[in-house]
């Protein structure tokens, strides 16, 4: 027997028109390097995402086609994903951080039909145009006054592109497993991927993403758009916030310390969202400037784990909740984040961080667990290290154009090693490609970064696995320092001791004056490895204890680290001093 419901289609033009109507005054705002905040509202974004529409419609556009996005966050590019997505087409953000090969792989992948782009891409649109041959039109961002500026003669500007078109447009209803949204992968192994959100999937992860368990996005809310609206959809944000009546803040280009500090103030934001390394330069803007936030109560922090140090500031010294999560492209992106449980709330402070430090707890209509290098499921015992698995409604089932990546059982396997305790908690411990194996041990290569930022005097740290002739590999630690720092390899490695087990202990330390991140701002442990993976491996602990003389009570250490000079590299120009 069938329920007797009515079969409205879950849409993106429906959280559009429900904003428009039940929120019409509640601002949108975009902070610009050289122009004042242009600030608009939902019903100002409903009528210029429907002249967008009509003017889509003239040019030919139709279900289905690829209409991709090079840009910043801001109100067109808002505009942009109502649009294109609203009318049926496909909203394809595209990442400018990429290399220039993989952006053109991408769109000639996604078969791009127009392109709008931000004018500083200017540059990379000239580059990426003559290998790009199904790209129709280039439409770029601005008034048409704007491209005599930058050199981008001859373009269409959008404004142009609006100009005469109906603010008036019959919203199509069509199925809701209709794609809606296309990201691609960052590429750090191989060619990029191609998610393809669905209508269904990017309403149900809004509605998921604003529960009070989950991010707990309301009407109250000011909520600023820090994570790139072209990496995952702005984690779903756009569309969250949109949904719920937010005042939305788009932070644009500039996401350093000083000017999202001086945003969230402008604006009373009290909700953002964004990697580690971002929320490390807020912290460090506030703390040299010694000035505090006075309306943001809560940062979501995901990509990478969250440092228990950046944790504990934020929410210790300047009184921000962390909410810590996980996710990926491939869910929407949010999977997880971490809560104590009721029962948790009598536990002591040390207690409820242990778990808050972990990626939490899968959110209402997900599914997690572990499994085996052989499938096999492994217990939530928070012991057992596998792989993690993921489903649900949101959850890619395969890549964009690669049938054959979808598994038969319905799981996607997520490549990280996590564990998962009894009572839900998920933690990552490395990402499959990243975890040092030492003589048949697996070490965390992200615990051993997480206490090294809680040195006071780190900055940021990353850890990867060097060859050795006998244990396989062993950790090598890569730290920036605070500025004015004296801090010595053997202080870092002292800060250890005690914390870890002692065959965990890492090789050797170097410092360095900034490490390299990726087009998502996640460390490039690609580039680390390929730098310095090999390193010295004959000369290093090869009269060390192995990983099993703990438990014989042996331990270790690198003989060579009391005795070697001190070398502190510069990453990104190689010299020595």
């Amino acid at each position: 027997m069938l329920g007797l419901m009515m079969q409205t289609p879950l849409l993106l033009s429906s959280i559009l028109m429900h904003a428009a109507r039940s929120f019409p005054d509640v601002e949108i705002v975009s902070r610009t390097p050289d122009k004042p905040d242009h600030i608009t509202s939902y019903s100002g974004l409903l009528e210029r995402s429907s002249r967008l529409a009509n003017a889509l419609d003239s040019i030919g556009i139709k279900p289905g086609d690829r209409v991709a996005t090079l840009a910043w966050n801001s109100y067109r590019h808002l505009e942009l994903y109502f649009g294109i997505s609203g009318m049926g087409a496909v909203c394809h953000t595209i990442n400018p951080r990429l290399f220039v090969d993989q952006i053109i792989y991408i769109i000639n992948h996604a078969e791009d039909a127009v392109v709008f782009f931000d004018l500083a891409f200017i540059d990379l649109v000239h580059s990426l145009m003559p290998q790009c041959p199904t790209v129709e039109a280039w439409i770029y961002l601005g008034e048409a006054g704007d491209a005599k500026i930058v050199g981008a003669k001859g373009f269409p500007s959008y404004e142009g592109f609006l100009s005469g078109c109906s603010e008036a447009y019959a919203w199509p209803e069509f199925d809701e497993n209709t794609a809606c949204g296309l990201c691609y992968t960052s590429g750090t192994t191989g060619n990029p991927k191609g998610v393809l959100y669905s209508h269904r999937s990017a309403v149900l992860h809004s509605c998921a993403a604003a529960l009070p368990d989950a991010c707990r996005i309301s009407l109250d809310d000011t909520v600023a758009l820090v994570s790139p609206m072209f990496h995952a959809m702005s984690w779903g944000m756009p569309y969250c916030a949109t949904a719920t009546g937010s005042k939305l803040v788009m932070a644009g280009q500039n996401v350093d310390g000083e000017s999202l500090h001086r945003l969230f103030e402008d604006h009373g934001v009290t909700f953002a969202g964004g990697v580690p390394t971002v929320w490390l330069g807020y912290v460090r803007y506030l703390q040299s400037a010694g000035v505090k936030p006075t309306t943001l109560n809560r940062a979501l922090i995901g990509g990478t784990a969250c440092p228990a140090s950046l944790m504990e500031t934020l929410q210790d010294e300047y009184g921000v909740e962390v909410l810590h999560g996980w996710g990926m492209t491939e869910t929407s992106p949010l999977a997880t984040i971490s809560k104590p449980l009721r029962k948790h709330m009598t536990s002591s402070r040390a207690e409820r961080r242990s778990r808050q430090v972990k990626q939490g707890r899968a959110l209402f209509g997900v599914e997690i667990g572990i499994r085996d290098g052989n499938n096999r499921k492994l217990p939530h015992d928070g012991k057992a290290v596998g792989d993690l698995v993921v489903r649900g409604p949101w959850i890619a089932r395969a890549y964009y154009k690669m049938p054959e990546s979808e598994r038969a059982d319905g799981w996607f396997f997520t490549g990280d090693v996590v564990t998962i305790d009894s009572d839900g908690y998920m933690q990552v411990t490395d990402r499959s490609k990243d975890v040092i194996k030492s003589g048949g041990e697996w070490i965390s290569s992200i615990e051993l970064e997480n206490l090294a930022m809680a040195h006071p005097e780190i900055v940021e740290a990353a850890v990867i696995g060097i060859a050795h002739p006998k244990w396989d590999e062993r950790p090598l630690v890569l730290a920036v320092r605070r500025q004015g720092a004296r801090l010595e390899a053997q202080d870092l490695l002292t800060f250890y001791e005690g914390k870890i087990a002692k065959w965990w202990m890492p090789d050797d330390v170097l410092f360095v004056d900034e490490l390299p991140h990726g087009a998502t701002g996640k460390v490039l442990k690609t580039k680390l490895r390929e730098l310095y993976g090999n390193r010295d491996s004959a000369a290093i602990s090869q009269t060390g204890n192995p990983p099993a003389a703990e438990a014989n009570g042996g331990s270790y250490v690198s003989p060579q680290l009391a005795s070697r000079s001190r070398r502190h590299l510069r990453l990104t120009r190689g010299r020595t001093r």
